[in-house]
């Protein structure tokens, strides 16, 4: 399942390093909302946690390690 450009940017930003609030603040959207964008990245990635959501999103290209430099 193809992630959605939202839930690309919370995939970014949880790359580097954000905490839900400040992604929050950042996408000017709720912590709530935020956590849904996180539950539905792990279900489409196979993750169970950030970190290894982050390692699938950068091992199947839905973020590119050179934005994240």
């Amino acid at each position: 399942m193809e992630l959605t450009e939202r839930e690309r940017n919370v995939l970014y930003y949880l790359a580097q390093g954000y905490k839900n609030n400040e992604i929050g603040a950042v996408l000017n959207i709720s912590v709530h909302t935020v956590k849904a964008h996180l539950e539905m990245i792990y279900e489409k990635l196979g993750a169970t946690n950030r970190v290894q959501a982050v390692i699938k999103g950068l091992q199947m290209h839905c973020i590119d390690v050179k934005e994240l430099v």
